[in-house]
């Protein structure tokens, strides 16, 4: 039997839970499917920091070669294993026509946009709605150890401050004595205090249950076969049934390129690539960090939450490799042993490995599709789902009702890679 709703949002991540949100407090009746649980992707390993600062993108001047000479190094933090596979090496090419200076800009500018969007509307979202996820207007830091690292991390800078990011520049001896967690050895660290952080397995789960306290229906496995276009709008054919939505929001994350050919966007799979990430979460060490720490030279990232810890990051593009690889894994442990006084718990509660959606680009894909007013896309969005939901979540529900969208859409058009 068919069922119907207003929209039918395919994913059960933190974009696509937050469109249901965002669609279902503009009046609209949602049901969101899954293929597997909810938040079952790289929206429950990550390590919950809401960052404005991260507006510059992956794509910049000098990544291509630093990538090259990392390619014989398993446990580096950017890593593209070699292999055959025409896909990657087209998207890593069109990538790298990216890694130049005018192009670096105006993804900073575009990322910035709706990470300061979504940043500004978080807050609000979580005390309207009653949202019980550890969120703290934490503030983060950079932390460098390398004289000369932290010299070329002040570079960018000038732009983060002209997109109105807080920017704080601190000596190492200075940083020291306010973070205690640290080794001695400290060059200096640089402070983001428009930085927050969640928990981001609290968060899902409490955004699933609001979507249901309005409600919304999520389905969980209930996998997308497939979309025909008929008369009347768009049947989805799914593996309990068929659907007969007015409009259709995909946000299937990484997934998204495998869905191409289901949803009939084929430019999908050109335009994105998996990006592997890891974490471990442990027991929160006696001397934690009072603050999300970025730990520069070795692209680690620390968070502490009052009962626990994870170390994460990593970017490996080796398709969806299902392996836990230990030896990444390691790496986190040894880059944070270079830094903390406790780099972890005593227990290790979860080792754990996900998919991020990276474009080409590193821009979010977010819009109608083009010949296609019923079919949207909220993908792409990289490392940063987490922080730019809540601007997604709105801008999508504003296009979709026909609205005008609280930020500019164009950036993020879903034709930029026909």
């Amino acid at each position: 039997m068919e069922q119907r709703e207003d929209v039918v949002v395919v994913g059960a991540g933190v974009i696509g839970l937050s469109c249901a949100l965002a669609l279902l407090d503009a009046g609209r009746s949602v049901r969101v499917i899954d293929a597997g649980r909810i938040g079952g992707g790289s929206s429950h390993g990550n390590c919950g920091t809401i960052t404005p600062s991260h507006a510059p993108p992956l794509a910049a001047p000098g990544v291509v070669l630093r990538a090259l000479r990392w390619m014989l190094t398993p446990d580096a933090p950017l890593y593209i294993p070699p292999r055959l596979d025409p896909m990657l090496w087209r998207w890593l090419w069109r990538f790298a026509g990216r890694c130049n200076m005018r192009d670096w800009r105006a993804s900073a500018e575009a990322k910035a946009a709706l990470l300061g969007d979504s940043r500004a509307r978080l807050g609000e979202w979580i005390t309207r709605h009653s949202i019980d996820c550890g969120f703290v207007e934490s503030g983060e830091d950079y932390v460098f150890r390398d004289a000369r690292a932290f010299a070329h991390g002040q570079q960018e800078l000038p732009l983060l401050r002209e997109l109105g990011i807080e920017v704080d520049v601190v000596d190492g001896a200075a940083y020291e004595a306010l973070e205690p967690a640290m080794k001695p050895g400290v060059a200096g660290a640089i402070r983001f205090s428009g930085d927050a952080m969640l928990r981001p397995d609290l968060y899902l789960s409490e955004l699933a249950r609001v979507v249901r306290d309005r409600g919304g229906v999520i389905d969980e496995q209930r996998p997308l076969l497939g979309i025909d276009h008929v008369h009347d709008g768009p049947r989805l054919r799914t593996a309990t049934g068929d659907l007969r939505p007015r409009d259709v929001v995909v946000a299937a994350g990484a997934w998204s390129p495998r869905l191409a050919k289901a949803i009939d966007v084929p430019g999908l799979s050109r335009a994105m690539q998996p990006g592997k990430g890891y974490s471990i979460t442990y027991s929160r060490p006696a001397i934690a960090p009072k603050r999300p720490l970025v730990l520069r030279e070795r692209a680690v990232c620390v968070t502490a939450w009052p009962d626990g810890f994870r170390l994460g990051s990593t970017m490996e593009f080796s398709g969806f490799d299902e392996q836990l690889n230990e030896r990444r894994l390691a790496a986190l442990e040894r880059g944070a042993a270079e830094y903390l006084l406790e780099p972890v718990g005593a227990q290790v509660r979860e080792r754990w490995y996900g998919w991020r959606p990276m474009s080409c680009d590193d821009i979010p894909i977010i819009g109608a599709v083009p010949g296609r007013r019923d079919l949207w896309l909220a993908t792409g969005h990289g490392m940063m789902g987490m922080g730019m939901s809540a601007g997604t979540a709105q801008l999508v529900a504003d296009l979709v009702c026909g609205r005008a969208p609280a930020i500019d859409p164009a950036p993020y058009r879903t034709d930029r890679f026909a």
